[in-house]
């Protein structure tokens, strides 16, 4: 069972990193704007004036950040920032969303309507300092992570309840066809943010079902980790051993009823999951 590691909530908590070389864990609040971190028992945030989803590392001190409108770096001492490549700069109407570093040093990003519209998404992937858009007609684009081996590339349409697997070749770009991985359809489970173990099996956070659930690269069901909120948004393995799961949570679109039935809604969750994790490689730019 998980506890609360964070307790101040978020809107829409997301994007959990565990930094690997600072051994600290960073996690967004999207709609408001916030980077949210702890400093041993001190919590710690800064806010940006847009929305702010996903981040991978560059080194000790910057992490790469998606914004609303382009991918920045972010210097955790000097507290500046300094774009790296736009992102839908051009289009008011998309957001930034779920992202990843890849294990080639890339970064794999995913946009979306600000309001879900259909199909108004898409995953970029920045790679040796230029971006490019490999997936398109996406409306909540999520999962993004990878085999351990680097020959697949996972990621989700949440609508469409299915997590798809993507064959990766040179230098990790997407090489052939999507199939299907993990098939929710059946049990009307929403896939939100996944992350891989070290054995390859994906730790899936299910959008209102509490929980953070576990599949082989088959597809098969191992288990499910119940977390302390409904809205479970993503996992991500940290702790010095990378035992430790942390699992974002949020509150967005709770009624007053809701959220009394739901009163931790948006805190960030920790528990011991029986499996480790790997460490996100750095993103290279």
């Amino acid at each position: 069972m998980s506890e609360v590691y964070d307790a101040r909530p978020c809107r829409l908590g997301e994007g959990p990193l565990w930094h690997p070389e600072r051994q600290q864990l960073f996690w967004f609040d999207i709609p408001g704007g916030r980077l949210l971190t702890r400093e041993g028992d001190a919590p710690k945030e800064w806010t940006f004036g847009e929305t702010v989803s996903a981040a991978g590392w560059v080194d000790r001190d910057a992490l790469l950040i998606a914004g609303e409108t382009s991918l920045f770096t972010f210097d955790l001492v000097g507290e500046a920032a300094q774009e790296v490549v736009p992102l839908e700069a051009e289009n008011m109407e998309t957001r930034s969303n779920d992202g990843r570093a890849d294990p080639w040093g890339g970064f794999w990003i995913g946009t979306m309507g600000k309001h879900a519209e259909p199909q108004a998404g898409a995953i970029y992937r920045l790679y040796s300092g230029q971006i490019r858009r490999i997936i398109s007609g996406l409306t909540i684009p999520n999962a993004i992570c990878f085999a351990p081996d680097g020959r697949l590339a996972y990621y989700t349409d949440t609508p469409t309840r299915q997590v798809m697997a993507q064959p990766l070749g040179r230098d990790g770009w997407p090489e052939g066809a999507p199939h299907v991985a993990v098939d929710l359809r059946a049990d009307r489970l929403n896939p939100d943010g996944a992350v891989t173990d070290s054995e390859g099996n994906l730790w899936i956070a299910q959008w209102a079902a509490g929980r953070v659930a576990v599949y082989t690269p088959e597809g098969r069901f191992l288990r499910a980790v119940a977390v302390g909120a409904r809205q479970s948004t993503c996992p991500a393995f940290g702790g010095a051993a990378l035992d430790q799961l942390f699992v974002t949570t949020a509150r967005e679109g709770l009624d007053g009823a809701a959220l009394a039935a739901d009163p931790l809604a948006g805190q960030l969750f920790r528990c011991q999951p029986g499996a480790r994790g790997r460490a996100e490689p750095r993103v290279i730019l």
